[in-house]
């Protein structure tokens, strides 16, 4: 069973939170309504400029959500289970289940329209 998974939301410095294992990862989804994972590798230097984009417009426009950040160089198992072949991939889910990925040369209007529907669904009851 393990121990209860971390409060997922954002680090206190406004980042993403790090996610160190798959079993964390997999908890974190399962105890969370709305999440985002990021899937990055700490070499790439697109991924590193949009991570703190995508943090803050999960922060301004979606603070219910919870921010995951996954270092596929570090956990290539999740990286593997999640399908996730190229960097940056970021890959909504809502109620445990997979929503929408975006990968690559994403904007972030990109992000925000494809979060904005579930997100207003998931929560306007709560």
């Amino acid at each position: 069973e393990g121990p209860a998974p971390r409060a997922a939301r954002m680090t206190p410095a406004g980042d993403l939170l790090p996610v160190g294992s798959l079993a964390e990862l997999h908890a974190l989804l399962a105890a969370q309504p709305a999440v985002l994972v990021y899937f990055s590798t700490p070499d790439c230097r697109v991924c590193q400029a949009l991570r703190p984009k995508v943090a803050e417009l999960l922060a301004r426009d979606f603070p219910r959500l919870s921010g995951l950040y996954v270092d596929c160089a570090a956990l290539p198992d999740a990286a593997g289970q999640y399908q996730v072949f190229s960097v940056p991939t970021m890959i909504g889910f809502f109620e445990g289940r997979e929503w929408r990925r975006w990968g690559r040369s994403v904007g972030l209007e990109e992000i925000r329209s494809g979060l904005d529907r579930p997100y207003g669904l998931i929560f306007a009851e709560r």
